[in-house]
Formats: structure tokens, sequence, C-alpha cells
């Protein structure tokens, strides 16, 4: 009781005795109960002190993170009572004990990222988050566990994915097309490797860390203090590498496998290689994001319920069976799994019940002001205008996607697919037809159906690898997709598809001009996703447009314009091709956090007709209470009761 602040209301201190009660009977029944009892006894006048207190005016100043400090203490206690009913602890000694950690108001979580945006030191004494929204400076966040304040670790502006070093001074992180490391005493950042959409990274050793640069390539490792990126794992073609973690010792890495031609993270698999002769096993199915923990478990994420099994690291065998052992946490639609444990048996991870904020159809001026669509709020994606702007086509749903059309003059939404999931909706140029690509055969491939609904959707192009429509000829007589390179589909004749574009860097997201002489698309040739433009049908000679990064282009209907996306922000570009092809400076237009798409280069915006409007997914505000994480203590006792190791 000396560790109480001495103007801590006597109300208080009987109030948290109250709440330290054994037996339930002592004890408040209602949290509504609870909290007018905190007000009254903070309102009430205090007992004349021996020591100094605070004049009024300070305690009204001080009462938001006094009153955080006695609430959270009352919510720990009943915590730790009501999993320890008798009192008992686990054999560390130690109670297992659950704890909520809130952001401050306005700021939010970012959910749907190929890596996860929240890390735990390996002692567990601090975490590392990036918020957005709010007063959030679009950096990573340090906070001491238990603390109230977080601070923002200077270089790590438009930081990705966390994740702290062995020892806990370092912090790893993704920004500008790179993998970077920063001191957590402070120091410029240190570029270690390049990056395209990274798919997670492990540093687990004193001397290396395992990354997934791409969604396309292997697993490779690079030394912490810097050297030559080193290939580990290479993928067939279609197949998926994702989440490294390095085990014990270096010599070999558990990651997620996403098999070819696999649509669904049901056909996920856990795998296991090792590094000195290749040999990989697959260890679960069905499975996702795995992490090694010294408690002997592995753990995983299935359908959003956090998994753990048996496991040898130096067999590399499962001992057992697998088993639930937290349910509810958050996944994003690729696999993601927001959680993260230190060494020491600290879990901290993101409800399920977070949840990613369904979004409202906005638009939005070149000066960033806003004006809502009366369209129902849902989780939407891909955003498309008719050719006549009356209509807008979408993609709806978290997990379960499907094609819907809003009618703009209306006010209707009409859902056009019924099967399977769907993505990135293309009008064809008379706006007669929608072509999307759709996983109804098992693996990604293009169909087509009337834009009205009417009839069954129609298969464009046989083949068991993934196909992704990009954009339709002006004429409506080629459609550009992308299957690993850049191809386009005549639709006419015998409909034979011939390659556009093929090269060593991946090359996506090709948008025509109007006029059809120019192809806009994105390459990491540079080492970062920028948008590039060349001649069509003749290729060459291409324009680097964005210069700091870039993707998501769209251009205005007039072809003086060329839009694209750098993170927040959305950028334009004066574009003239008389008589020679010329661009501008890039000039940022506004910058708020609209929906960004979970598949990278795939716009999630659009242009009016006239283009001074911009159709944006604005995701909708909620409570601020479900903008949280929550952290569970020693709760490696509790997991090794649930799911005992030999």
């Amino acid at each position: 009781w000396d560790v109480l602040p001495d103007n801590t209301p006597p109300g208080i201190r009987a109030l948290l005795r109250r709440c330290l009660q054994k037996e339930a009977r002592h004890r408040l029944r209602d949290a509504g109960d609870l909290r007018i009892q905190i007000e009254d006894s903070c309102n009430a006048p205090t007992a004349p002190m021996a020591m100094a207190v605070p004049q009024r005016e300070g305690w009204r100043r001080a009462m938001p993170v006094s009153l955080a400090v006695v609430v959270t203490a009352i919510v720990s206690s009943i915590a730790v009572w009501n999993l320890s009913p008798s009192g008992e602890s686990g054999a560390s000694g130690l109670p297992t004990t659950r704890l909520t950690v809130m952001l401050p108001p306005g700021e939010q979580l970012p959910l749907q990222t190929v890596t996860p945006g929240l890390a735990i030191a390996p002692d567990g004494s601090q975490i590392a988050y990036r918020p957005s929204g709010g007063t959030s400076q679009r950096q990573i966040y340090l906070r001491p566990m238990g603390s109230l304040e977080a601070t923002p670790i200077a270089g790590t502006e438009g930081g990705q994915g966390p994740f702290f070093s062995p020892d806990g001074q370092w912090l790893g992180f993704f920004a500008e097309g790179k993998l970077k490391k920063v001191s957590i005493g402070g120091g410029a950042p240190m570029s270690l490797a390049e990056v395209g959409p990274a798919r997670g990274v492990s540093w687990k050793t004193d001397d290396s860390i395992v990354y997934v640069p791409s969604n396309s390539s292997g697993i490779w490792r690079v030394p912490a203090g810097g050297g030559t990126p080193q290939e580990l794992t290479q993928v067939e073609e279609r197949e998926s590498h994702r989440w490294p973690d390095l085990l014990p010792g270096g010599n070999a890495v558990l990651f997620t496998l996403r098999p070819p031609n696999v649509a669904s993270l049901e056909g996920s698999q856990i795998a296991v290689q090792r590094l000195d002769n290749g040999e990989r096993t697959i260890l679960i199915q069905g499975g996702t994001y795995p992490r090694y923990l010294p408690s002997g478990h592995l753990l995983f994420v299935k359908a959003g319920t956090l998994m753990a099994v048996p496991f040898d690291a130096d067999r590399l065998q499962v001992t057992g069976d697998a088993l639930p052992v937290i349910d509810g946490v958050f996944q994003s639609r690729n696999g993601a799994a927001h959680y993260a444990v230190s060494n020491t048996g600290s879990l901290l991870y993101i409800p399920a019940g977070v949840g990613e904020p369904p979004d409202t159809l906005v638009w939005v001026d070149r000066q960033g002001t806003v004006e809502p669509l009366p369209a129902p709020q849902r989780i939407y994606q891909f955003p498309r205008l008719s050719p006549d702007g009356t209509q807008i086509a979408l993609i709806v749903g978290g997990t379960s996607q499907d094609l819907y059309v809003y009618n703009v003059r209306r006010n209707t939404l009409t859902r056009l697919t019924f099967e399977a999931s769907t993505n990135n909706p293309l009008w064809t140029p008379d706006g007669t037809r929608l072509v999307f690509g759709s996983t109804r055969t098992g693996s990604w491939n293009m169909f087509w159906k009337p834009a009205d609904g009417s009839g069954t959707a129609e298969h464009l192009l046989d083949g068991s690898t993934a196909q992704f429509p990009q954009d339709w000829s002006p004429d409506g007589k080629e459609l550009v997709f992308f299957d690993n390179d850049l191809w386009v589909l005549p639709m006419e004749g015998d409909r034979n598809p011939r390659p556009l574009l093929q090269t060593q860097y991946n090359e996506e997201r090709a948008r025509f001009s109007p006029d059809g002489r120019w192809l806009a698309y994105v390459s990491n040739e540079s080492g970062r996703r920028e948008v590039y433009v060349q001649p069509y049908p003749g290729l060459g000679g291409k324009r680097q447009i964005s210069t700091e990064g870039g993707t998501q282009p769209v251009w205005a209907r007039n072809g003086q314009e060329l839009f694209y996306r750098n993170g927040e922000r959305m950028m334009a570009v004066e574009i003239s091709t008389q008589p020679n092809f010329s661009a501008g400076t890039p000039r940022r237009l506004f910058e708020t956090p609209y929906s960004l798409s979970s598949s990278g280069p795939y716009a999630n915006y659009d242009v009016s007709l006239d283009g001074k409007r911009f159709l944006m997914l604005q995701p909708v505000e909620q409570e601020q209470s479900i903008f949280h994480m929550t952290v569970v203590l020693n709760w490696f006792e509790e997991l090794k009761q649930r799911v005992p190791t030999q």
C-alpha cells in the first residue's frame, strides 16, 4: 500500500482493498458501480496530509494518469484472482496475469499488413508498435511494459513490421524498400538489405537476420551487422514462403509455405527446413505464422485461433497433438497473425474482437476535403467507377470477398458473385461487363460476367497458374493480366495470350493511358516499388514517374495527369505527350490514412471523370476501447498446463 501516490483519495484506497478481497461475495459485482465509486472518491475532499498536496488544478491535470494507474491495478487484481481462485501460483511462483494496453485516443494499429505491426522485447520489458491516426508521427513507438507513455523512435519514419534483436538493444523494421535496424539508445538507422512487400522476419541469433523480401521470393539471411544477403530457400513457381522463424542454433528455419495454386489460408502449411542440406518437412497442415518458444512449443494460427504443439527443435519433429491455447487472435487476410512472445513468457497479441474496421465510401477533393457517399458501411476493396460514372464496382467482405456493384444514383448495393474469393474488378470500356479474379477453380483465374448481374461468370483463360486482371485497352480488344509477368490476352480470335513485359524484376499493376498509347506500371527494379511509363504497343524507352517510391497508378480520364500513392500520400504528376512524352515533378495532393490495399500495388481508389475528386475508402472510426493490445504475463505456466511437453 505504500507504493500508492500520497494523494490517493481515501475512498480509492478502500475501493482497492474491496477489489482485492479473495472471496467473490466480498467484492463489487458490477463495473458500473466501480466507476461511480471512483468518481465519488475523486470528487470528495482529501484529508490533510503531512506532505504538500498538489493544488486542485494540478490534481485535475493528474487525474487521467492517476485514474488509469488505479483502474489498471484493479483490473489486474481481478484478473489474478479470476485466474487463480485459490491464490496459488504457477511453478515460477508468479501468477498468470492478463492486462490491456490501450492506445491514445484516435490512434489505432494497422491490421491488414503483410507483417504484423507489434513486437515484444526478448526479456518482456517493453513493446514496439507502429500506430496510425491521432497524433502519432508515422513512426514506430517504444513503450515500457506497465507504462502509460510511448516514445517514437527517431529514424523509423514510415517504418513497418518492428522486431527486436536478441539482446533487446536494437529494433529492426522495414521502410523505404529496405530492411533496417536502429539502436534503441539512439542514432541513425542502418540499411541491411533491399526488400519489396516483405513477408516476415526473424532475428534470433546474434549475427544474422532471416527475412522474406517479397511475395515471390524464398527466405534470405543477412548479417545483422551488414553484409551480402544469402538465399536460404528457393520457391517453386507460384509457391510462397512467408514469416520465417529461425530455430535455436541457426541450423533450421520454420516458415509458412503456400503451395502452388493454393488460394486460401486453409491450404497453407507449416514447414521446417534444414539449412545445411535443404531437407524440408511439412509439420502442420492448414496453419500459418509459426513461432518456436523456449518452452518447447511450436505456435501457429489457424482460423484466428492460436494453436500450440510440442516440438523437438533438435529432431525437428512435433511430439504431440496441436491444441488451441488462445481464441480470437487477429489474423490478416494474407495470413499474418498479430502476436509476439518474449523469451520470459509474456504473450502480446491483438484480440480478434478489434477486427478490421468497416469502410465508408467517400469523395475526396484535391485539397483533402471529404464528402461521404450514402453507401452502407462495409469492408471494401478496389472501388472502380463505371465508364459513365454512375456505378461503382468493388469487393466487399473480409475473409469472404465477393463482387458488388453500387448504383450511385439509386443508392443500392447489389451482389454479383456468390462463390469463392474475388479481387480487382475491371469494367469493360463499354460498361456492360466486369472482369475479375476468382478462386472458384482452386487458383486465381480470370472471369467476366454482365454488369447487371444476369448470366453466369465465364472463364476467360484456362491455366493452372494464378492470373490477375490488370486493365483493358481503351478499344476493349485487349486485356492485360499478371501471371508472374505481364501478359496480353486478345479478346478477338483464338485468345492466345502473348508476353508483354518479362524481366528479372516484378512488374505489375499495368494501366493504359486513355488514348491507349502509353502503359503505366509498377516495378521494383530500383530496389523499391516505383511507377514507370512505357509506350504501347512498342515497349521501350521507359520513364520513371515516381521519385521516392510509388504504387497504385491511375490515369486521369483526360490523360494529362497520372496519380499514384506513396504510403498514405496521394501524388499527382502532370503528363504531356506532345510533341514528345514528358512528366512533371510529383506533388502531394493530400495525406490521410485512407484504406490501403492488402494486395500491394492494386489501386484501392479511383478518380472521377473530371479528375477533380478521388473515390476513397475511409475506415470507420470506432470506439477507442477496441484499439488495444492484450498482454498475458507469465503465460508459459498456463501454456505448459494446457499443452504439456515431454
